[in-house]
């Protein structure tokens, strides 16, 4: 199997993830993704937003802001209890979380030689405004944003529960040691989405979303496994979690998450909280201007909470790793075909033919007014080096305009390659357009 650096390698040289700021140094945990990477990480939005959002009718979409008020993080809890703790070794400078050691033994020196433990805020701070000092925070997750919506979504839509709040979108954390590539970083993106329910359906509600998640994701082909968290290891809020694990380069890890999250982030963000029966321990909030609640027969009541929660660039690596083969002829990302970030390549066999070259043309134009999209042109003399870039980036179908195709028994063909399996077959160009909206 492909190794986290040959990864990390094959990204930079075909255009998938820099390391952002390059040219300084590089800002650790930070990263641009390229003009591939780009197209990938959009195909993966889509194809959540569809499962999550467009293929249901109780799911409503939003776009929060980045910057979220602090007043919000300190009654979720985040302001005083979002926080690591981290040790120095004293030899080889190298900074870790306290629990990444196995027994107080240095990973990188084998030295036991710490620093004193010590504790620091995993959110970042932003000033708003012209006076030093007046901040609000980034947001370390999008999920606060959607909770504080839910009062607009009951007054604009009026929908009756079940129903959730879902978005896309950067978050934020201060990450002590981030690690294995775009796994753990200071900056991400996440793909979440709040389901509001009685409080008596939780528990069925959180079944049905972990089958559901998992089905979702075997569609793009990754075979996950699910890991329980223990007792010990829920967080406060949480009645339940169960976390999505795939195969990485260091082992099977956590993409998603899906949590039963109880009344906790509506009890916490309402006001009068005296005034509804709150299982979860909140922060009395005084400052929040609205009832964050529905009316069940006469009587106000705050809704319970399944929360699906994926990472969206831990997603995209586990498609690359998972996607990525190679043998002793050829390299191939087999990506599945809704993600690959080129659909199609039209090529002219030779370049200095000008019949040829305007062939392909007219056909790269034709699809790309057909909205067969992204499709690329390519014309070189070496149609193997052609092939053997596009195996590598994941394009399905290569589209082959030779000289068979501009005249004899042969005219107004072309050849199709397919990607896996490198096997060629010839079809007439008014047959180009169904043949990619069948297979793609």
């Amino acid at each position: 199997m492909v190794t986290l650096e040959e990864l990390v390698v094959f990204c930079k040289i075909r255009g998938f993830v820099y390391s952002s700021s390059s040219i300084y140094g590089g800002l650790k945990g930070f990263f641009d993704f390229g003009p591939l990477g780009v197209e990938l990480k959009n195909n993966l939005k889509k194809f959540w937003w569809k499962e999550i959002v467009l293929m249901r009718d109780d799911v409503f979409g939003m776009d929060c802001s980045n910057v979220i008020n602090k007043d919000a993080l300190f009654f979720s809890g985040h302001q005083n209890g979002f926080q690591d703790t981290f040790i120095d070794c004293k030899d080889c400078k190298c900074r870790f979380r306290d629990d990444e050691l196995k027994d107080n033994i240095c990973p990188k020196c084998g030295s036991s030689n710490f620093s004193e433990p010590r504790s620091f805020k995993l959110m970042m701070n932003v000033n708003v405004g012209p006076v030093e000092g007046e901040f609000a925070c980034l947001r370390p997750e999008t999920a606060q944003s959607m909770f504080i919506n839910f009062k607009n979504i009951m007054d604009s839509f009026s929908p009756k529960l079940p129903f959730g709040i879902a978005q896309i979108g950067k978050a934020y954390r201060n990450e002590v040691t981030p690690k294995n590539f775009i796994f753990r970083s200071r900056e991400f993106e996440q793909m979440e989405m709040e389901f509001f329910v009685e409080p008596q359906d939780s528990e069925r509600f959180f079944f049905e979303w972990k089958e559901t998640r998992m089905n979702s994701w075997k569609k793009i082909g990754l075979e996950g496994i699910f890991r329980d968290q223990a007792p010990d290891e829920l967080a406060h809020y949480s009645k339940a979690t169960s976390d999505i694990m795939f195969k990485f380069p260091h082992g099977y890890d956590e993409v998603e998450g899906i949590a039963n999250r109880g009344d906790f982030d509506l009890g916490s963000h309402t006001k009068a909280q005296s005034s509804f029966d709150i299982k979860a321990k909140v922060i009395a909030n005084n400052k929040s201007t609205e009832k964050l609640c529905y009316n069940k027969d006469g009587a106000n009541i705050i809704p319970n909470i399944i929360e699906v929660s994926a990472g969206l660039d831990r997603a995209f690596l586990a498609v690359l790793y998972n996607s990525y083969y190679k043998d002793e002829k050829r390299t191939v990302l087999k990506l599945p075909h809704c993600l690959s970030p080129i659909k199609a390549a039209v090529c002219s066999l030779v370049k200095n033919n000008d019949e040829m070259v305007n062939f392909a043309k007219n056909i790269f134009c034709s699809l790309k007014n057909k909205d067969i999209l992204p499709v690329v042109f390519e014309f070189g003399s070496n149609i193997g080096k052609i092939y053997k870039k596009h195996d590598e980036i994941g394009t399905p179908f290569c589209i082959t305009v030779d000289h068979d195709s501009l005249l004899g028994d042969k005219k107004d063909t072309v050849t199709v390659r397919y990607r896996d399996t490198t096997e060629q077959v010839r079809i007439h160009i008014a047959d180009i357009v169904n043949f990619l909206k069948e297979n793609l």
